[in-house]
């Protein structure tokens, strides 16, 4: 029997890191992000939806979505921002649905999905177990600036959209400290595991 394991996190906090361990280590990963993107390109209906809720600026010449211009009205605007969500919520829920499925169906002992909002849009309930990736509020933010280019007012935004990293440390099964490098970081991903197959057995 497969066990499902929610990933998740803060922004920046290093969840992609973190289910690369997995996926070196045979785990099938199911990437939301990697999936978010798909269902916005092209001819997708997510894309037309988001283009008629706000505005043809929100396309570059080329068809495609300008995520910057999107990111920097919906992060600077509650409202909107739960409005993009909830168009892309029932687009994106299916597709990972599907996804999860795929990988289950090769026999996997873990499959990891990897969602961002996992607790935000109430998906926990999908998963056997969640852990969620930790990392102090200050490598956090530096991380996020680091990686985005953004201002810290912009980068604090961003991460104020999100439920707080510590209510999701309250509400996970697992917790895996992402401040202590790699080696560190292998470990905890390795012992995790170990449990899971040990709680299949």
């Amino acid at each position: 029997m497969t066990y499902l394991l929610g990933l998740t996190g803060g922004i920046a906090t290093g969840k992609s890191t973190v289910a690369a361990v997995f996926r070196n280590l045979g785990c099938p990963v199911v990437d939301a992000d990697v999936i978010a993107r798909a269902i916005v390109e092209p001819g997708q209906p997510a894309l037309a939806a988001i283009a008629a809720a706000f505005g043809p600026a929100m396309l570059r010449p080329d068809g495609t979505l300008d995520r910057k211009r999107l990111g920097d009205l919906v992060f600077n605007d509650p409202a909107k921002l739960a409005e993009l969500n909830a168009i892309d919520y029932p687009y994106l829920r299916a597709a990972i649905n599907d996804a999860l499925a795929a990988a289950k169906a090769t026999g996997a002992a873990v499959v990891v999905g990897e969602i961002p909002l996992l607790y935000e849009t109430h998906y926990e309930a999908s998963f056997d177990g969640v852990a969620v990736v930790t990392l102090p509020p200050h490598l956090q933010l530096a991380r996020l600036m680091a990686r985005d280019g953004l201002t810290v007012s912009a980068a604090q935004a961003r991460i104020a959209a999100q439920m707080p990293l510590a209510d999701k440390i309250a509400r996970a099964d697992f917790l895996i400290d992402n401040s202590q490098g790699r080696a560190v970081r292998e470990a905890q991903v390795q012992s995790l595991l170990a449990h899971l197959r040990t709680l299949q057995s």
